[in-house]
């Protein structure tokens, strides 16, 4: 038998969106016979994991079913925080150790926020075009603006969830000048910049409020329309969370009606969303294509991290385990 032979299958289900091609593999090579795939369509998810022992996956959901169906399986590794696309419940069962990668993108995501945010309140990229489209040449006035123009010092942010990544967004607010409040289900280490609130009192209060708690069955829909009727007129929402935090129809007609001034978007419920999703075409709505999480560094953070978990489960120390 060759040496490689006793190496464990490794498989890559998804790799493309964590490593497009500016990262290396290498370390994750050394472990194992690796075959890694830039996508995997649900259908021939069990075909090419059937021999693997260990599986890594960032969307591409492995399944109660799938699971029992792999004998050899030992390991998932979730390239990602969230570890809801593995039946958990189906790995226990079957001694199957889930790990994933947390932390990883705070800097990146809470600069997200920063960016919504002040893509809100100045609108840089409409004023540019406003200006290369001839505009400023052709002006009567020594400059112009097409939208409000806000600033931020003095405003409140408000924090829905004060994890890592919702207290580096406080962080980056007060640096603006801005009060910061916070709802949360913990008040350990909170920072004396930092206020705690309830939830309703920071939807009333706030004049940002920033997304930053975890999807479940308590804070599904979290963003009501009865919430979104607190807001002040004036006031933002930014979402880099989760996409069913926000009931996306209510939100749609709070910013058509001018119910509360403007959304900055990172996450949907649906990704990608279909054609009638009506944040879409909605007043004064911006919706990145969930890129929050997807700097080179926080990429290069997370496939070091997700390797290091590898290595350990095969040194037998494990790190991150899930279940």
């Amino acid at each position: 038998m060759n040496v490689s032979d006793a190496l464990p299958r490794i498989v890559v289900l998804d790799g493309f969106t964590l490593n497009p091609g500016d990262l290396s593999w290498d370390k994750l090579q050394t472990l194992g016979r690796c075959t890694i795939y830039d996508r995997t369509p649900p259908e021939e998810v069990l075909d090419r994991t059937r021999d693997a022992e260990i599986v890594l996956t960032n969307k591409v959901e492995l399944s109660r079913e799938t699971i029992f169906a792999l004998p050899d399986l030992k390991y998932i590794g979730v390239t990602a925080t969230g570890v809801n696309v593995v039946d958990l419940a189906a790995a226990r069962e079957c001694g199957v150790v889930v790990t994933n990668v947390p932390s990883y993108a705070t800097p990146s995501v809470a600069q997200m926020v920063l960016a919504h945010m002040l893509n809100l309140s100045q609108h840089v990229a409409e004023h540019a075009e406003a200006v290369r489209m001839g505009r400023w040449t052709s002006a009567v006035d020594w400059c112009f603006w097409d939208y409000p123009l806000v600033e931020l010092a003095g405003l409140t942010m408000g924090i829905v969830g004060l994890g890592e990544t919702g207290l580096a967004t406080a962080q980056l607010a007060q640096v603006f000048g801005m009060k910061v409040l916070a709802a949360t289900r913990t008040a350990q280490d909170v920072p004396d910049f930092v206020r705690i609130v309830d939830l309703d009192t920071l939807f009333r209060t706030s004049d940002v409020v920033s997304l930053h708690c975890p999807l479940t069955p308590e804070t599904a829909g979290l963003v009501s329309r009865q919430r979104l009727a607190l807001m002040k007129k004036t006031a933002l929402l930014v979402n880099t969370g989760r996409g069913p935090l926000v009931d996306e129809a209510a939100l749609a007609e709070a910013l058509n009606t001018g119910s509360i001034a403007g959304a900055g978007l990172d996450v949907l419920s649906v990704e990608p969303p279909p054609a009638d999703n009506p944040l879409l075409s909605a007043r004064n709505c911006y919706i990145t294509p969930h890129i929050a999480w997807a700097t080179r560094a926080a990429r290069s953070r997370l496939l070091e991290c997700a390797v290091e978990n590898v290595a350990a489960f095969l040194a037998g120390k494990l790190r991150n385990v899930v279940t």
